[in-house]
This record gives structure tokens, C-alpha cells and sequence, in this order.
């Protein structure tokens, strides 16, 4: 493949990308307060939706699988999968009643909607790159370009309802933001459906639900998964406490978020150069000794530290890009041939790994702080704070980065898909 066709595929995963962040941070605010759905109705929605978004990927990636044994049948999906969302993304923000049981129908049918057609989207965009070239560096690269979109999207994502707010008002300021989203999706997907061929249609018999992780390997790999999953998502669901009470230095939060995503982006090529010199796993490792060694000095920060934490957000975040790129890369390697017709059943249950990941970091890390007596704004529990921050998921790390190297040699295995 060409420069201009990864290009062509990565555009994808910048829309997907703005997509997830504003649905995740915003929608609890603005039904539950702005447009006055009250957080209990507001929170038992959400959390409905989320088991229901969880539950499902590995069923759409049947669906997927399905539909790519069927000539024309990965265009259809997603064509009807990005409809969708751009539809559902926009009735979401932009309800068009205010009252009672109409709004939470509403925000409830909307976030359902929603959370199917990117996940429909996202599990088939997976696939597509996992099958899309049969050498192992190619996809490693298409997986890079996808990435660099993706945390483009994110910093969009993080900024753009910020401006859009203060520039407008609120109503005007949410449609405007659903516009842009359905201007990048939708070019995104054409791009893609052009100049990317689809990969050829694989006739075989589905199996069970979770028959990919009867598969040693992908077993394995997802158990790595989620444990540097848990480690990123559990610093990030504390990191803004961390930065306010510990750091207190809340106005630069955007900044060092923006430092952290954009570092990840800037070291994306050079783990791809890392990749063509080592191996996947030995390069992974390398990833993980690096956040470490440059997350952990975290734990001993105090307050008005801004230059170490640069370094702290500029070490992290490139390790960050080792994260995003190597473990679906050796997904989309150690998927057995036979399996070919059927990459999308394990892309399901690596989507679903993904989102349990972020529901557990969020349960785990927040009742914890309760329990050790940190209270936002409050000196008590400042030193657990940071050790549950930086010192936790530094050790989740480690755990990850032994398991690999006893793990290594099932891992290495390449099949060409």
C-alpha cells in the first residue's frame, strides 16, 4: 500500500475518535443538570446504555463477519453504520423536547443508537485494517496512520465544545459541534470506501460467541490487554483530581492533557521504526518499562511542580503510542488462518475489552479514593491520591510487562491474514 491509501484508511479513526469523548464527558452533564433530566434518571440511562454498548460487540462482530462473506456487504455496513451515527450523534445533543419521560425516552433510544453504529463501525474499521494487507509491517502502519487520527480527533474532541460554548450559545453551539462531526465523518468514510480495496470475501462457519478466546494466543493477548488498559484508564479517571489537588495547577489541565496526546502522536513513527528492528512484543515491553519509568516519579510530585510534570506528560504520552498501536497488531498476527473469515468475532471481543476496562477503572479508582478520605478540594488523602494515580497502575504495568516476557514466544507467531 501506498502512503496516500493508509492515509485514505487512517481518515476513519479521527471521526471515530470525536465521536466517543463528547457522548462519554458531556451527555451526563447536559441531561442531567442543563436540560434538567435529573442525575438519577440520568445516571441509571447511562448506565444501561453502557451494559448494552458492552454487551453487544462480540454479536456485532458476528454481524460483521456475517456481512463480509457477502459481496458489497462491508460498503453496506458501513455506510448504514456511519448514517446512523451521524443521525443518532446529532439527535443526542440536540433533543427536541425538554420534559419528563419524552427527554429520557429520548436521550435513552439516542444513546443506544449512538453506542451501535460506532461500535458497528469501529469493530468492521478494525477488521478492515487487520485484513487489509497480508505483511506484518503494513498493518503495523495502517494501525500507526489510524492512531494519529484518532488522537487528532481526540484533541478536536476536547476542544471544540469548549470554544464552541463560549463563542455561542449553548443550543446553537451543539448543533454546530454535530455538524462538524457529520463534515469529518462523512468524507472519511468515502475516502475510505474509494481508495482502500475491500479485503476479498472468506467463506467459513461460524462458531461460538466466544470461540476466539478459546485461541491460547489471543487469550493471552487480551489478558494483556486489559491489564495496560486498566493501568491507562485508572490514571485517567483520576488524572484531572491529581492535577487540580496535588499539582493545584486546574488551569492547565487542557494543557497537559493536549502535551500528553499530542507526545503519543509525535512517537508513533518511532516505535514503527522499533517494530521493523525488534519484535512486537520486545518493542511493547519496551513501551511499558518507559511509562513506567517515566509515570511513576508522579507519586512524589507536589504542589506548583509544572516543569517535572511536562516531563512526567511528555514520557507517558510516548509511551502512550506504544499502547495504541502493538497489542491489535499482534491481534491482527497470532489470528489463526483459519480463522480468516471470522477476524471480526475477535475484534468484538477486543472492542468489549476495551469498554469493560474503562466501567471497572472507573468503579475501582473512584470508590477508593472515598474510602482512603480524599474530598475534591480538600488537603486530606492528597498522598493516597497520588499513589493511586501514578503508583497503582505503574504496578498493573510491571505485572503486564513479566506476563508478556513469559508470554513472548506464543505471541510471536504471524499468519498471514
Amino acid at each position: 500500500m501506498n502512503t496516500r491509501q493508509r492515509l485514505a484508511y487512517g481518515m476513519l479513526g479521527a471521526p471515530l475518535a470525536m465521536a466517543a469523548l463528547p457522548v462519554y464527558i458531556h451527555t451526563p452533564k447536559l441531561y442531567g443538570d442543563d436540560f434538567g433530566l435529573g442525575l438519577a434518571a440520568t445516571g441509571a440511562i447511562l448506565l444501561g446504555s453502557r451494559a448494552i454498548d458492552t454487551l453487544q460487540d462480540p454479536w456485532l462482530g458476528r454481524l460483521a463477519d456475517y456481512m463480509q462473506r457477502r459481496q458489497g456487504g462491508w460498503k453496506m455496513l458501513m455506510v448504514t453504520a456511519a448514517l446512523l451515527l451521524g443521525f443518532a450523534y446529532t439527535a443526542l445533543f440536540n433533543p427536541p423536547g425538554r420534559e419528563g419521560f419524552s427527554l429520557g425516552a429520548w436521550f435513552a433510544a439516542c444513546l443506544v443508537l449512538v453506542y451501535t453504529a460506532h461500535s458497528a463501525l469501529t469493530i468492521t474499521y478494525l477488521t478492515w485494517g487487520a485484513r487489509a494487507s497480508s505483511d506484518t509491517h503494513e498493518r503495523t502502519r495502517l494501525i500507526a496512520f489510524r492512531e494519529g487520527f484518532a488522537l487528532a480527533g481526540v484533541v478536536l474532541a476536547s476542544l471544540l465544545p469548549m470554544l464552541f460554548t463560549q463563542w455561542l450559545d449553548a443550543g446553537l453551539a451543539w448543533l454546530l459541534l454535530s455538524l462538524v462531526f457529520a463534515a469529518v465523518l462523512a468524507p472519511s468514510v468515502w475516502v475510505l470506501l474509494r481508495h482502500v480495496s475491500v479485503p476479498q470475501p472468506v467463506q467459513t462457519i461460524s462458531l461460538g460467541i466466544l470461540q476466539p478466546l478459546r485461541h491460547e494466543p489471543f487469550r493471552r493477548l487480551a489478558t494483556l490487554f486489559f491489564l495496560n488498559g486498566l493501568a491507562v484508564a485508572i490514571a485517567a479517571t483520576l488524572s484531572l483530581f491529581y492535577i487540580a489537588d496535588v499539582l493545584q495547577l486546574e488551569s492547565y489541565s487542557g494543557a497537559f492533557l493536549a502535551l500528553y496526546f499530542v507526545s503519543g502522536a509525535i512517537s508513533l513513527p518511532l516505535w514503527l521504526i522499533l517494530t521493523r528492528r525488534l519484535d512486537k512484543t520486545i518493542t511493547w515491553m519496551i513501551g511499558s518499562i518507559l511509562a513506567v519509568t517515566g509515570f511513576v516519579w508522579a507519586v512524589q510530585l507536589g504542589a506548583g511542580d509544572i516543569v517535572p510534570y511536562v516531563i512526567v506528560c511528555m514520557l507517558s504520552g510516548a509511551a502512550l503510542g506504544a499502547d495504541l498501536v502493538l497489542p491489535t497488531a499482534i491481534a491482527a498476527d497470532i489470528i489463526p488462518q483459519q480463522d480468516h473469515g471470522r477476524t471480526a468475532s475477535y475484534f468484538g471481543i477486543w472492542s468489549l475489552i476495551s469498554k469493560a476496562v474503562l466501567a471497572l477503572s472507573a468503579g475501582m479508582a473512584l470508590p477508593l479514593l472515598a474510602v482512603v478520605g480524599y474530598r475534591p478540594g480538600e488537603q486530606a488523602g492528597l498522598e493516597e491520591l497520588a499513589l493511586l494515580y501514578a503508583g497503582v497502575p505503574s504496578i498493573i504495568k510491571l505485572f503486564s510487562a513479566a506476563l508478556l516476557l513469559r508470554w513472548r514466544s506464543s505471541l510471536e507467531i504471524r499468519h498471514a491474514i
